[in-house]
């Protein structure tokens, strides 16, 4: 619910908006899994000139003895504060049209509070860039309103495109499950209680893009401090034809098919810093550790209004009008007051103005300001 405070303060009247607040909770898959099926792409394709090709049999252990199936990784809670300016004067279109365009977008960054998360399952001795153990398999977005989920979304490593691991060190993400409701969404960004209407608002559009950044210390023991290792991006347009009669669009891409909805962009496997260390006979050996990492969201949503919505112009601002919180006429009387200079040419002025409106403006206003004035109100 969105709440609207109003102040009226002696010398200047003026309206709080209270923000919305939505929360975001984001994870990450991970996967027991893949690290075997990187290992046997790697042993089919040891032959090649990949920079892993002398790492297959070590990846072929990988996996052993852990059950396959997937974790949930709790990361954070994404919180933001909504805002908007109210046009209290607006009497043109332009300015009505300027103020809806505003309430259009909505956008909302999400990130990791610290890098405590391992991309690998376990430490390696064979290099900084080696997929051994890889547990990380993709990252979920959810925003509920009590027990109802208004908003979620998963993307998990694409299995098709493992060779891109191997070969590359690269990855890329693949949409599976999308549930999102327009009506349900964070549009209009407005301080008004304005709900999304597709009479008023087409072209719903979701976008995500996503960053993967890391640190980690090399070989040199050189520091690589917050890099951005990939990013993703996710454009998502809804239209009512497609949703259900509840309004959302709930979509689950189907094992081994391709996703209705393209993951743009790829990235680099976290690199694992190094970390050598002596073995229980004093002997010196180089070690690599699970690799640090942290995920930044920014998720945007936009829309455009309708010719109807824009016909109907003068009506909505009427309405916007009869959402605005009604000033006691006290607080209105000393609006005018306190936009007015303070010398003695014009408290004569204040006084005329005060005067006109009789059954406003009253003898103990004029007292509470400090202007003088005969019994019945007139002119000093």
């Amino acid at each position: 619910m969105k709440k609207i405070i109003l102040t009226a303060c002696l010398s200047l009247c003026s309206i709080l908006v209270m923000a919305q607040e939505i929360e975001y909770q984001t994870f990450i898959y991970t996967s027991d899994d893949l690290s075997n099926e990187i290992a046997e792409q790697s042993a089919e394709l040891r032959s090649s000139r990949s920079y892993l090709s002398d790492l297959g049999s070590a990846a072929l252990n990988a996996g052993k003895g852990i059950a396959s199936g997937y974790v949930t990784s709790f990361i954070d809670w994404g919180v933001n504060a909504i805002g908007a300016l109210v046009t209290r004067n607006s009497r043109l279109k332009e300015e009505w049209e300027k103020t809806v365009e505003e309430e259009n977008v909505y956008e909302i960054k999400i990130s990791t509070v610290s890098e405590v998360n391992d991309f690998y399952r376990e430490r390696s001795w064979d290099g900084a860039m080696d997929p051994k153990g890889m547990c990380f398999d993709g990252i979920g977005c959810l925003r509920k309103e009590g027990n109802d989920t208004v908003f979620y979304i998963s993307c998990h490593i694409d299995r098709s495109k493992i060779y891109h691991i191997i070969n590359h060190s690269k990855f890329e993400l693949v949409l599976d499950t999308l549930i999102i409701s327009p009506t349900r969404s964070n549009l209009p960004n407005s301080v008004y209680d304005i709900p999304f209407s597709f009479e008023e608002r087409k072209n719903y559009t979701l976008n995500m893009d996503i960053k993967l950044i890391s640190s980690w210390i090399n070989y040199v023991v050189v520091m690589q401090k917050n890099q951005e290792l990939g990013n993703f991006k996710i454009t998502v347009p809804i239209d009512k034809s497609i949703l259900d009669e509840k309004g959302f669009l709930r979509y689950a891409r189907k094992k081994d098919d391709p996703s209705a909805y393209k993951v743009m962009g790829e990235s680099f496997i976290v690199p694992r810093s190094y970390m050598g260390y002596r073995d229980e006979h004093d002997q010196y050996k180089d070690c690599w550790g699970t690799g640090e990492y942290k995920l930044e969201i920014t998720l945007k949503e936009t829309c455009d209004i309708t010719d109807q919505y824009r016909k109907n112009w003068k009506k909505d601002r009427k309405r916007r009008k009869e959402m605005e919180p009604k000033e006691s006429l006290v607080a209105a009387g000393w609006q005018v007051v306190s936009n007015q200079r303070w010398d003695e040419i014009t408290k004569s002025w204040i006084i005329t103005t005060l005067r006109a409106p009789a059954d406003i403006v009253t003898k103990d206003l004029i007292d509470k300001l400090g202007l003088e004035g005969d019994a019945n109100g007139g002119m000093p």
